[in-house]
C-alpha cells in the first residue's frame, strides 16, 4: 500500500488535452447553474466517457457541497486531477470556466444584453428546460444507483426536506451533516460499496494538502491588514473573501459580492444588477460574474487583468480547500464506518438535487403545459434513447427560440 505522504506511483488515466476539450465542451454547453451542471457531469463522466462510478461521483459531490466555494467548479477540478494530474485539474477548471468568463468580459466592454430581446429571453428559457431534464436524469440515475434499501431513501427524504425548509447555504451543510451522522448509525450493515480505484489514487500528498490549508487561511487573514480602501490587494480580498465564505454555488455569493464591490462605490448597483442579468444567459459557472466585476471596476484599459485577477481570487479559497482536504479523505474513506457516512451522504446528495430540481430549476422553467412537454421530451431522449446532452441543448434553445417567434 503506498504511504499517504507520497504522491501515487503512475500517470493518470487521461492527458491534460483530453481533459481540457472535455471540459471546454461543457463550458460551451452546461446552462442551468450548479446542480444542473452536476447533471451534466454525471452524464458526461459516469455515463458517456466512464472516468468513476456512481458512488465515486456522489461521494465527489458530497464533499465539494460540504467545502465552501462553487461546488460544481470544484467537482469539475477533482476529475480534472483524478483524470489528467495536476495539469489536468487546471486543464479542467479553464476549460469549464473560460467560454462563460469570456462572455462576461465581451458583456462589461458594452456587448448587447441577450436577454433583452424577445428572441434572447426565448433562447434562455429553452435552455432552462433542458436545465430541468438534465437535473431530472440525474435525480432518477442516482435515486435507482444510491437509495437502493428503504434506510437510504429515507434519508434522501428528509435530506430533500430540510434543504427545502432552511435557507440554500446553511440547509445543503445540514443536510450533508445529518447525512453521514444517519449513514454512519443506520447503514453499517449495507453492503459496501466498491471502493473505485480512480479515487483513491489522488495525485496529491498530504504535504502539499496541508500547505494548501495554510495557504487558503493566510490569504483570508493577511490580505485585509495590508491592503488600503481601493488597489489590486483590496480587490483580491474582496473577492476572495466572498468566495471563502459561500456553499453551494453563485446565486448564494451574490450578496456577498455586492458588498465587496458596490458598498465600497466601487461600482453602481445598476451595473452590478446588469451584469447578473446578464450572467444568467451564460453557460458555465456563475462565479465568472467576478469578471465582469473586476472588468467593470477598473479604469478603461485595465479590463482584462483585473477580471482575471477577480475571477482567480473568487474561485481559489474553494480549490485550495478542495485539494487540502482530498489527500486525507482519501485515506479515511477506506475505513468502515467513513464508508457507512458515505452511504448516507451519497443518499443524501440525491436530497439535494431532488429539491433544486424543484426549485430553483422546475419552478423558474415550467410555466405552463408546453413547458413541460418539452422538459418531458428532453427527460425521455436523454434517459430511453440515451441522447447526447449536447443534442438536448440544441433542442432546447431550438424549441425556445422557436416559441419566442411564435408568440
Amino acid at each position: 500500500m503506498q504511504h499517504p505522504d507520497s504522491a501515487p506511483p503512475g500517470s493518470p488515466a487521461g492527458s491534460p488535452w483530453e481533459v481540457f476539450l472535455a471540459f471546454l465542451k461543457l463550458g460551451l454547453t452546461s446552462f442551468g447553474g450548479p446542480v444542473a451542471h452536476l447533471g451534466y457531469f454525471r452524464a458526461e463522466f459516469v455515463e458517456r466517457r466512464r472516468w468513476l462510478s456512481e458512488q465515486a461521483f456522489a461521494e465527489l459531490v458530497g464533499l465539494c457541497q460540504f467545502l465552501p466555494g462553487p461546488a460544481s467548479s470544484k467537482a469539475g477540478f477533482a476529475l480534472g486531477l483524478l483524470r489528467g494530474g495536476k495539469l489536468g485539474a487546471v486543464a479542467a477548471w479553464v476549460g469549464f470556466t473560460l467560454p462563460s468568463a469570456v462572455a462576461m468580459l465581451l458583456f462589461a466592454r458594452g456587448a448587447a444584453d441577450l436577454a433583452a430581446s424577445p428572441l434572447g429571453a426565448g433562447l434562455l428559457h429553452g435552455l432552462k428546460l433542458v436545465a430541468v431534464a438534465i437535473v431530472a436524469q440525474a435525480v432518477w440515475g442516482m435515486a435507482r444507483a444510491l437509495c437502493p434499501d428503504r434506510i437510504r431513501a429515507g434519508i434522501a427524504l428528509v435530506s430533500l426536506a430540510v434543504v427545502t425548509l432552511l435557507p440554500v447555504s446553511a440547509g445543503q451543510v445540514v443536510a450533508i451533516a445529518l447525512g453521514a451522522m444517519a449513514g454512519w448509525w443506520l447503514c453499517r450493515d449495507s453492503a459496501p460499496a466498491a471502493a473505485p480505484a480512480e479515487w483513491l489514487v489522488v495525485p496529491f500528498s498530504r504535504k502539499a494538502g496541508l500547505l494548501c490549508l495554510v495557504l487558503f487561511g493566510l490569504l483570508l487573514v493577511l490580505p485585509p491588514l495590508l491592503a488600503g480602501e481601493a488597489g489590486a490587494l483590496a480587490m483580491f480580498d474582496a473577492f476572495y473573501r466572498a468566495g471563502a465564505l459561500v456553499f453551494g454555488g453563485g446565486h448564494v455569493v451574490l450578496p456577498l459580492l455586492r458588498d465587496g464591490v458596490v458598498a465600497p462605490g466601487w461600482l453602481s448597483d445598476d451595473i452590478f444588477l446588469a451584469g447578473y442579468g446578464a450572467a444568467q444567459a451564460m453557460p458555465g459557472p456563475l462565479f465568472t460574474f467576478a469578471a465582469f466585476l473586476g472588468a467593470s471596476i477598473q479604469p478603461a484599459g485595465a479590463g482584462v487583468p483585473a477580471a482575471a485577477l477577480a475571477l482567480v481570487a473568487v474561485f481559489l479559497p474553494g480549490l485550495l480547500l478542495l485539494l487540502g482536504v482530498l489527500p486525507f479523505w482519501a485515506a479515511l474513506r477506506t475505513r468502515p464506518a467513513a464508508q457507512a457516512g458515505m452511504r448516507g451522504i451519497n443518499a443524501a446528495v440525491v436530497g439535494l438535487l431532488g429539491a433544486a430540481l424543484y426549485a430553483p430549476v422546475w419552478t423558474s422553467a415550467v410555466l405552463r403545459p408546453l413547458d413541460f412537454l418539452l422538459a418531458a421530451s428532453g427527460f425521455l431522449l436523454l434517459t430511453v434513447w440515451r441522447a447526447s446532452p449536447l443534442w438536448i441543448v440544441v433542442l432546447g434553445a431550438t424549441a425556445g427560440l422557436g416559441i419566442a417567434a411564435l408568440g
